[in-house]
């Protein structure tokens, strides 16, 4: 799976992939990466890739020439071209598996009051937000993509389980956990989590798993046989 992103600022991608997790996986070739800076395709003596809407507004667009060149150069038959908008659907985990079955993402990151809709038109084959706020260049969400994404790739996190039991995966928000030592600042871990029973140990992290999505994020929570598996397991551990 390889991974390019259309950037103003390729030294940004640099310096979050030179180290952590995604930077070993990229260095063990387990996925590939690119950064291509739009700027190289700009015919302008000064690499201009802006310029003002038509029709008036504030802001700058960036322009088709430089874009178009630029995707020409580096798009393949199996190319999956994103732009990053706070127009587009909405990225959650579902769509972070989906992304895994793809072999080619080209990400767009977008700059000032965004694109020329042209390339959208011609290129694009998906607008992504990474949330309803804007940001003032889409660096940052593709990095979020590419870390979501590319943690799915097996081998990347090291153990499979890794992302079986994380927040999301199962339209639950993740469960409590804790580590060494046993009290610290007289608060305790949970007395269950202590009693080596396992059964009791993973219908706890279950029910504390719900009761969170519950009160965070109950728009998550489609299936009603989570709120009956709740209020028995509530019986139980509440």
């Amino acid at each position: 799976m390889r991974f390019d992103i259309v950037t103003l600022f390729p030294e940004l991608i640099d310096v979050y992939t030179g180290s952590g997790i995604i930077g070993r996986a990229v260095e063990n070739g387990m996925f590939e990466l690119g950064s291509v800076n739009l700027r190289d395709y700009s015919e302008d003596k000064q690499k201009k890739v802006d310029d003002y809407p038509y029709g008036g507004g504030p802001g700058m667009l960036l322009k088709p020439e430089p874009m178009f060149k630029a995707l020409d150069a580096i798009k393949k038959h199996n190319s999956y071209i994103i732009y990053l908008s706070p127009k587009g659907n909405l990225f959650n985990q579902e769509k972070a598996k989906e992304l895994t079955e793809k072999e080619h993402i080209i990400l767009i990151a977008g700059h000032y009051e965004g694109i020329d809709q042209r390339i959208i038109d011609r290129y694009v084959n998906e607008e992504i937000s990474v949330g309803d706020f804007v940001l003032t260049s889409g660096e940052l969400p593709a990095l979020m993509i590419v870390d979501a994404v590319g943690r799915l790739i097996p081998g990347v996190l090291g153990s499979e389980e890794s992302t079986v039991e994380e927040s999301y995966s199962n339209s639950l928000l993740e469960y409590p956990q804790y580590t060494r030592p046993e009290s610290y600042s007289e608060l305790q871990v949970p007395e269950i989590l202590l009693s080596g029973n396992h059964k009791k140990i993973k219908e706890w992290r279950r029910f504390k798993a719900i009761e969170l999505t519950l009160k965070r994020r109950p728009d998550l929570i489609k299936d009603e046989n989570i709120i009956e598996e709740y209020n028995k397991l509530s019986k139980l551990y509440k």
